[in-house]
């Protein structure tokens, strides 16, 4: 079993308790309060950028020249989705200029960030692997799922099960693979990423 696959499967109960999140599932049957999405948005439009920063960091530490190539086409899907968050702000009036982090966002951010900086590339993986296989996850599971045509966030659902998600998802796994190598701290920033991600969805029910 690869290393990406063993670190996933050990973080089962995390995947399921974000599939079992009342955020996601809000987003399942379009009952998500709209100030909760409001602010998911903007707080996922600011992480976003670090997360490409934090690419870009792995792409200036990568060893090889495919590192290279490879960082660089996961930097593109970053801003690709970027301009996705735009169109739900302006579909749902939400202001992305300058955007007030919340706790929960920084503490992602600043972890990310810090990894990217210091960890190297191997590490960095392991501390971003699971935003995109989470979320390619939950995608392909709601829409396995099935949903309304008139649910509100049907657009999310659409984005995170298209096959061209998953082709990322399984990129970064693939340098994770490549680059990692299995040690107790490269376990503990996989896991420390997944509970980020379910303190973000925390963080915007509690703001509706």
């Amino acid at each position: 079993m690869s290393l990406s696959d063993t670190l996933w499967k050990e973080n089962a109960d995390l995947a399921q308790s974000a599939l079992d999140h009342g955020f996601v599932r809000g987003i399942a049957d379009g009952t998500l309060p709209l100030a909760s999405f409001r602010h998911y948005v903007a707080q996922d439009a600011f992480f976003l950028e670090s997360f490409a920063r934090a690419y870009a960091l792995a792409l200036a530490h990568s060893p090889d020249s495919e590192g290279l190539t490879e960082f660089a086409a996961l930097i593109s899907g970053v801003m690709e989705e970027l301009n996705l968050h735009a169109g739900y702000a302006e579909n749902w009036g939400v202001s992305l200029a300058g955007v007030e982090p919340a706790q929960t966002t920084l503490a992602y951010t600043d972890f990310l960030l810090s990894t990217a900086a210091l960890g190297g590339a191997g590490l960095t993986c392991a501390a971003m692997t699971p935003c995109m296989r989470l979320y390619a996850h939950l995608g392909s599971s709601l829409a396995k799922q099935g949903y309304a045509s008139d649910n509100p966030y049907a657009d999310w659902i659409q984005t995170y099960s298209d096959p061209e998600f998953e082709s990322l998802a399984a990129r970064l796994e693939s340098l994770l693979d490549r680059y990692g190598k299995d040690s107790g701290e490269l376990r503990k920033s996989y896991r420390r990423a997944m509970s980020l991600e379910i303190g973000f969805f925390d963080s915007s029910l509690e703001n509706a």
